[in-house]
């Protein structure tokens, strides 16, 4: 087991990496300071964990709600019905909740934690790669809104997160590839002799070899954790973390929640954003070709769905957490392994781009 730190001073936490992690009562009872634990899980997710998880509460006065499973329950009916649970049980401000699944449990779970009594303790157990990369760690938390991915939502930073990655053995190929886009990511923003590794160690992330999935969970989560503590409620350098991902919500919103799944929409909204980059004149052709070919080695799309008009992939677009004053804001590459936060760029340039990366 690796032991990361996300440094928030007396806030600050663990997150715990390594296999068969699951279950272990020392991992989780430090980070519960009262009796009442509520289990938030997905009905894919529960089949699988759930009774693993409830063993490690014995002492706790611990229940469980199952939520159904996918990315258009991420809504505020969802979390109202965490609420009627906790409420129901007569749940206390010492209260804790744990998200036991994927990157949609967590969010909503972390915001049920976020709102109830104005705030309770919650602990992360991300069962996906994308969760244990990415969503479970940094405490944004929040829903969708038809309008809008994300828009409603709150900083609330979880106790410790503990990411098994036995767990991973149970995911569907195109999940795992779907958080392979976030590990990408990491690469492409800020370290491009990870990229360089991941380009050489794909064949074995994708066939799930231990020591090297591990190894990329732990270089992502440092990455994060590092940004996070630095710039907690992006105000600066944390913005990076969204490289493609106005490009990749847009392409949520239009096409439905669910029928592409996150790391899918973000991995063709960062062969957008290299794209885009190029045009700027920041990357070269060469460099467009090293995003896409590593996108595509991962088994994931760089080209977004033909049915979505300028009209209606600009208007997404405008609906985003990054757009100050009316002005669009996009997280770009001044080269591989640099990412930057600029709205300098021509409309024509942007709309040249959305019509290159669209599928035919």
């Amino acid at each position: 087991m690796k032991t990361l730190s996300v440094d928030l001073g007396n806030r600050s936490y663990p997150i715990h990496i390594g296999p068969d992690l699951l279950g272990k009562a020392d991992l989780i009872t430090p980070h519960i300071h009262g009796k009442q634990v509520l289990v938030v899980t997905n009905d894919t997710v529960a089949p699988l964990y759930l009774e693993k998880v409830m063993q490690s509460l014995s002492g706790f006065n611990s229940n469980s709600i199952i939520l159904p499973d996918g990315e258009q329950y991420k809504t505020l009916d969802t979390v109202n019905d965490i609420f009627t649970r906790l409420l129901e049980n007569r749940f206390n401000r010492d209260a804790t909740l744990i998200a036991l699944g994927g990157g949609v449990i967590g969010d909503i779970t972390g915001f049920a934690a976020a709102s109830y009594q104005r705030g309770i303790d919650f602990i992360q157990i991300p069962t996906t790669l994308l969760a244990q990369v990415d969503s479970s760690v940094g405490g944004k938390t929040g829903v969708n809104h038809p309008l809008g991915k994300n828009m409603i939502g709150a900083f609330h930073q979880p106790n410790c997160v503990i990411a098994d990655t036995t767990t991973l053995n149970t995911l569907e190929d195109r999940q795992l590839s779907a958080g392979i886009a976030e590990v990408i990511k990491y690469g492409l923003i800020r370290d491009s002799d990870f990229l360089k590794w991941l380009q050489e160690n794909m064949d074995k992330l994708l066939s799930r070899e231990p020591d090297t999935l591990a190894y990329a969970i732990e270089k992502s989560c440092q990455c994060k954790a590092d940004i996070v503590a630095e710039d907690e409620k992006e105000h600066g350098v944390r913005a990076l973390l969204n490289l493609g991902h106005t490009f990749g919500h847009a392409i949520e919103a239009a096409s439905g929640y669910g029928n592409w799944l996150h790391g899918e929409a973000v991995a063709t909204g960062m062969a957008m954003a290299a794209e885009l980059s190029h045009r700027l004149g920041w990357i070269t052709p060469n460099d467009v070709d090293i995003v896409n070919t590593i996108l595509k080695t991962a088994n994931l799309p760089v080209k977004s769905p033909a049915e979505i008009s300028n009209d209606r992939f600009q208007e997404l677009m405008a609906i985003d957490k990054k757009v100050m004053d009316g002005t669009l804001r996009l997280v770009l590459l001044k080269s591989i392994g640099e990412a930057i936060v600029t709205d300098q760029f021509e409309h024509e340039q942007l709309l040249t781009t959305l019509n290159h990366c669209r599928a035919v």
